[in-house]
């Protein structure tokens, strides 16, 4: 089974992106998306953003991985800037 992680988007310095997931920073690749902005949300996978989705679904993924018991911080630098 693979699993994809929902992160925001920091910065872009194309190929890649910063992005925020957890509380920790990485890069990825965006190879496959069209049009990557700062901001929004992706799924990331095997160092890769796979696919956009909306806010609401970001945040609701992170919760049920949440509830599973993996340990994942919440966002706080996007909470208070939003």
């Amino acid at each position: 089974m693979c699993l994809s992680i929902p992160a925001r988007i920091i910065r872009i310095d194309l190929p890649f992106a910063v992005v925020t997931a957890g509380g920790n920073e990485f890069r990825v690749g965006v190879h496959l998306l069209s049009k990557p902005e700062a901001d929004e949300y992706v799924l990331v996978h095997a160092g890769f953003a796979i696919q956009k989705i909306d806010q609401a679904e970001a945040e609701q993924t992170l919760d049920l991985i949440r509830e599973m018991g993996i340990n994942l911080a919440k966002d706080k630098e996007y909470d208070e800037n939003h």
